[in-house]
């Protein structure tokens, strides 16, 4: 099975979600931006408000594909201590790569959601969407920020993502909820019939109409 898009990939996702229909408790975040088609058909379906939580990882200098930790929407930040520690890194090099990322990030979030400010989740129940999990490194770092806000529960929810990503990601949260999960997975856009690139208008234009 393949999705013909995001858009149907939502609507699916949604029919997996319908406990949650009306919950005035209930908060759909996106990962932009492919997230977000996803994540604005499960708000719609459930009636629940929906917002973006933009994420930037934090790179070790020099090894930049090595995540020391994580910021997000709000000023969360998140520090892996394991990766942190054992090189010795400074907490003076970590407040740099951090400002850094603060300003893209705060760009980016300025970008799509104007001068709206982001939904307070805190003791809600929070579904953070993506249009589909690989190594799932995304989704970690945006678990780890969002803890920051204090929300009751945390549920991930995307359409498609490997058994073994499954598996990591519902150790880290109360719930993952994901239709396809299968063992020849090789990347997220192979189960996408249509699966081009979410563009800043789209997502603009989404978060306005939710």
């Amino acid at each position: 099975m393949a999705f013909w898009d995001r858009n149907e990939a939502g609507k699916i996702l949604a029919g997996k979600l319908l406990r949650y229909k009306d919950d005035p408790n209930v908060r759909v975040l996106a990962l932009p931006r492919g997230g977000v088609p996803v994540a604005w058909e499960v708000a719609r379906e459930l009636k629940v408000p929906m917002d973006v939580f933009v994420v930037r990882k934090l790179g070790v200098p020099g090894h930049e594909e090595l995540a020391m930790g994580a910021i997000g929407t709000g000023k969360a930040r998140f520090i892996n201590e394991e990766v942190v520690r054992p090189l010795g890194i400074p907490q003076d090099i970590i407040d740099q790569v951090a400002e850094r990322e603060q300003k893209e990030l705060e760009r980016r979030e300025k970008l799509y959601r104007g001068e709206r400010a982001p939904l307070n989740v805190r003791d809600c129940t929070v579904i953070l969407v993506d249009d589909g999990l690989a190594t799932g490194a995304s989704m970690f770092a945006a678990i780890a920020a969002l803890r920051q806000h204090n929300p009751g529960r945390i549920i991930v929810a995307v359409p498609v993502a490997p058994p073994e990503t499954v598996a990591a990601v519902a150790e880290e949260v109360d719930e993952v909820v994901c239709p396809i999960m299968p063992s020849n997975f090789v990347a997220v856009g192979q189960w996408y019939h249509h699966f081009g690139q979410t563009t800043d208008d789209e997502v603009r234009d989404l978060l306005k109409a939710a």
